[in-house]
């Protein structure tokens, strides 16, 4: 199996000793924590994409970049684009701009977003989201793939033999599918025979593992093999200790202040309380023992090849305590348990081959 830290810039007051960081000390601690990634070797580093209070990740390509600048192996994912509110070929450029400045690490995750503030930030209606989502990825990947592009659409005026530039520095940016609540998505990620990344964040396991298995029904489906499908996948929040009950009582304030939230209140979690969630859910909160064995059960389900997790919110000392923990105590033994062809030289596990 292999590993993405990622952060979607979540700047609360801390829970446990009423900490507040500033913007600027906030940015910079998500790049010390991307650093430290590389250093204790995970694979990639991704950074959410949300538009309003407490997360202050509105850029991602902008602070991707200071992470480029900063490290010099560690792949950079987008965790994810919100593709259904961006201009294409904003987008098209901004990010062949990173993949250059990066020397290749770059691999964008889209989607259309789980946070309803940004569709009249940017002008759309919420009921449009499936189908703006489908149209700008379709004119980006025609960005990236032609030059002169002549296109016309709904959400944004047509173009005429445009050629963006730069080109992307790789022949091909990888590109993922962001899974989290419609089979839209998995459609999407299926007629074009790419990867998946299933958010797996805040309800059982059940309704994840239905959208995956609806994807790769829907791959052979386009002539695709499900068998080589590429699927990666998030967790619930970090939390590790020695025993279970000392997680759970030092996770505890930070779970309970995030509940707190609007942008909680808005993913409508099923689960009742900390136990609740741990008990049926997918966060990762426990002895070493456990986390490792509830990775394995996901992967039983969903196939995963990638794990990506966060531990946004937690004190700066926790936050590398946690990270390091994990990197020398669960994923040595993931990764000897659960194989994976993502992110291998010799491979590209994104381009699935046809039957």
């Amino acid at each position: 199996m292999k590993f993405a830290l990622f952060s979607l810039v979540m700047n609360l007051p801390n829970a446990v000793n009423g900490e507040t960081l500033t913007p600027q000390q906030k940015f910079q601690n998500v790049i010390k924590q991307a650093m430290l990634a590389e250093e204790l070797g995970f694979d990639a580093y991704g950074i959410g994409e949300r538009h309003g209070a407490p997360f202050l990740s509105s850029s991602p390509p902008v602070l991707l970049t200071a992470i480029a600048a900063r490290t010099s192996q560690i792949r950079l994912l987008t965790t994810v684009t919100v593709l259904s509110v961006l201009d294409p070929v904003r987008v098209a450029e901004d990010y062949a701009t990173l993949d250059h400045l990066s020397e290749g690490r770059l691999e964008l995750i889209i989607g259309k977003g789980n946070d309803p503030r940004h569709y009249p930030l940017f002008g759309i209606k919420e009921e449009e989201q499936w189908e703006s989502l489908a149209e700008r990825y379709a004119l980006l990947k025609r960005l990236w793939s032609e030059e002169d592009v002549t296109w016309e659409g709904r959400y944004r005026p047509a173009i005429e033999r445009v050629t963006t530039q730069p080109r992307p520095y790789q022949t091909s940016i990888p590109i993922w599918h962001g899974s989290a609540s419609s089979t839209l998505s998995t459609e999407l990620a299926a007629k074009y025979g790419e990867p998946i990344f299933s958010s797996n964040s805040f309800h059982p396991q059940a309704k994840y593992k239905s959208l995956i298995d609806h994807y790769r029904e829907r791959l052979a489906f386009y002539g695709h093999n499900p068998n080589q499908a590429a699927v990666g996948a998030g967790a619930g929040s970090l939390y590790l200790a020695n025993t279970p009950e000392e997680a759970i009582k030092r996770y505890r304030p930070y779970y309970d202040a995030f509940q707190a939230t609007s942008a909680a209140q808005h993913n409508q979690s099923p689960f009742k309380d900390l136990e609740d969630t741990i008990k049926n859910g997918p966060s990762l909160v426990g002895s070493v023992d456990q986390v490792i064995e509830k990775i394995i059960d996901y992967h039983r389900a969903f196939g995963n090849q990638v794990l990506s997790i966060s531990v946004d919110g937690l004190t700066e000392t926790e936050q590398r305590e946690q990270v390091e923990r994990f990197a020398e105590e669960v994923a040595p033994v993931l990764r000897r348990e659960i194989k994976s062809t993502v992110w291998n030289k010799t491979s590209a596990p994104q381009l699935l081959t046809n039957h």
